[in-house]
């Protein structure tokens, strides 16, 4: 098992910018692909973006191309999404996923990941 808790979320300005960190315990971080998601109020969770184990390769969602940065630091058992030039369509609540160790391929889909975050409030003010 892996837990895993997100934060770093807020309320932040059009424009703005934050950086949302993903900490893990429980086993080994770097067996695990990781992703993204947030889910805004009355809308279907979706995958904002998703990293390989190793941190080498890395998807995005076309919303989050180019301003959501996502990395992972395995020594330090965490993951980051920077995001950047925030818009108030980009409110929601922002989870980390991850696969589970036996699964080496990306996923977009939420089904996908066996473990969750209990998420992270991202508000962006017009």
């Amino acid at each position: 098992q892996v837990q895993l808790v997100e934060s770093g979320g807020g309320l932040v300005q059009a424009g703005g910018s934050l950086r949302l960190s993903c900490a893990a315990s429980g086993r080994t971080f770097s067996r695990d692909r990781m992703a993204w998601f947030r889910q805004a109020p009355g809308k279907e969770r979706e995958v904002v973006a998703t990293i390989s184990r190793s941190g080498d390769s890395t998807d995005y969602e076309d919303s989050g191309k180019g301003r959501f940065p996502i990395s992972r630091d395995n020594a330090k058992n965490t993951m980051y999404l920077q995001v950047n030039s925030l818009k108030p369509e980009d409110t929601a609540v922002y989870y980390c996923a991850a696969r589970g160790p036996l699964y080496i391929s990306t996923s977009y889909y939420s089904r996908d990941y066996n473990y969750w975050g209990q998420g992270t409030q991202v508000t962006v003010s017009s």
